[in-house]
């Protein structure tokens, strides 16, 4: 997809000139507090979690929203794996990373790679905490390399090398050593992740950073067998846009969307329950967690967020069961965080991108942030602090010829009010969210051409940013007054 070129004069001049204003310092070093004195930091991040209603799920719901607080406008940088995680890592966008998808020679664990000298294990680890990745690392890791390969950064690593999906029968990557696992109740993934997630937070005298990445509940959303009569008689929620009657307006890419068939629904409803029962097994993985921290008497100095690494559509639009589209389904996820100052059951509205994890993590920790970073600390907001923000977030999508079910490559420009897309094929979409939350009216060929034009100018703003002028381009009072 061809990007707005950049000029790095022009970038470096305006921001010089304001960063201060915004509140912004780019790339500053916090210098760490004593050890004693700064928290340890667990992010759990689900794989293919829609911003659903997490109150089916009682740890989650008990120890973590109502302990916490939620970010309701929380958005992924790409509604697709091994993007959305290479930005978690490096804080940057798929056009900086340019990790483009799952697979080599344009994504995967191959195309990351290079990059794994700087990333947030590595700041953390720099910063003099402790650090544990478990689970997921990057689609076809560890492709190109031995089985026992570990990147910078993390002390201590699991992470499967084989059938990472099937939950049973998997081989594991544990610091160093590859262990089979076999089909025995004990050996879902899930559980064995949480058993080394807990031990591992209850163990050492360090501040402890820990990035537990559960494969539920992406498909084929296995689910352990003390979960198999949960949700027996839910269906997929049946929202405004479910099998959308009128696509007529929209891009060519989703008027090829049949109707939804009676076998479609079905299955819809089918992966619905299988997704839920899967997020049983993290939901149970939460709870041994927080009684470890517990246990430990540490959960009071620990921040804890849960999040997903983007969303997962069910039927609507007509679209059967998948991602990487830029609808809300898909590019809206679930955020919560608890932990010391942060407000119990408070809901926090402004536009925040997984983009911004790293830099929080290390605000938090006094690591060094690099000048590559294009996301903002939420530290401020999760303090209640009244901060100049951003009114708009960038997604991008790449499409790869191996998926030819993707939609064609796009930009996302999401405001508070619209959700604005750029496909490759010039077609454009434009929902206003304040008319037409369920986004089935696509306006773009009947909206006002002033609107139109300030966020087709900013979305290739936003594209052309890199490291810290991103903070200067989706900066709120910058834009075109229509957050």
């Amino acid at each position: 997809m061809p990007q707005p070129r950049r000029s790095t004069k022009l970038w470096a001049g305006l921001a010089a000139a304001l960063l201060p204003a915004l509140g912004l310092t780019g790339a500053a070093r916090v210098e760490p507090a004593p050890a004693e004195h700064r928290p340890n930091i667990v992010l759990i991040l689900t794989d293919d979690l829609d911003a659903a209603d997490l109150s089916r799920f009682p740890n989650i719901s008990n120890l973590l929203v109502s302990q916490g607080t939620t970010l309701s406008r929380f958005f992924v940088t790409n509604p697709w794996c091994c993007p959305s995680r290479s930005s978690i890592l490096r804080s940057q966008y798929m056009h900086s990373h340019q990790v483009e998808s799952n697979r080599s020679p344009t994504g995967g664990f191959t195309k990351f790679r290079p990059l794994e000298t700087s990333t947030l294990g590595t700041w953390m680890h720099d910063a003099g905490y402790r650090t544990a990745l478990f689970g997921k690392y990057l689609n076809n890791y560890p492709q190109g390399a031995p089985r026992t390969y570990i990147p910078p950064g993390w002390d201590e690593w699991a992470v499967p090398v084989t059938r990472l999906y099937q939950e049973y029968g998997y081989a594991l990557n544990d610091n160093g050593v590859i262990r089979h696992y076999g089909h025995a109740p004990e050996d879902y993934l899930e559980d064995v992740l949480s058993a080394k997630a807990a031990a591992f937070a209850s163990s050492g005298g360090a501040p402890f950073f820990l990035y537990l990445a559960p494969v539920a509940p992406h498909l084929p959303a296995h689910h352990a067998a003390r979960h198999a009569a949960a949700f027996a008689d839910d269906q997929a929620p049946r929202t405004a846009s479910f099998d959308q009657a009128d696509l007529s307006a929209e891009p060519g890419w989703l008027q090829e969307r049949t109707p939804l068939s009676a076998a479609d629904v079905r299955r819809i409803d089918r992966v619905h329950r299988d997704r839920l029962r899967a997020m049983l097994g993290v939901d149970d993985m939460v709870g041994a967690l927080v009684d470890a921290l517990t246990r430990a008497g540490r959960l009071d100095d620990t921040y804890i967020f849960f999040t997903s690494d983007n969303g997962f559509h069910l039927g609507q639009h007509r679209l059967r069961p998948g991602k990487t589209t830029p609808f809300e389904e898909d590019i809206r996820v679930p955020m919560v965080v608890r932990g010391p100052g942060v407000p119990t059951g408070g809901v926090i509205d402004r536009l925040a991108s997984t983009v911004d994890l790293a830099p929080t993590f290390a605000e938090l920790g006094g690591a060094s942030v690099p000048l590559s970073a294009e996301g903002r600390s939420l530290v401020p907001l999760l303090r209640g602090l009244d901060v100049p923000w951003r009114d708009a977030v960038l997604v991008e999508f790449y499409h790869p010829s191996y998926s030819p079910q993707s939609p064609p490559s796009y930009a996302v420009l999401r405001t508070g009010r619209y959700a604005y897309v750029e496909y490759e094929t010039g077609e454009r979409q434009l929902y206003d969210l304040w008319e037409d939350p369920a986004e089935l009216r696509n306006i773009a060929g009947s909206a006002d051409t002033g609107v139109v034009a300030a966020l087709s100018v900013r979305l290739a703003l936003l594209r052309a940013c890199a490291g810290m002028t991103c903070a200067l381009t989706d900066a709120a009072g910058v834009g075109d007054g229509t957050a």
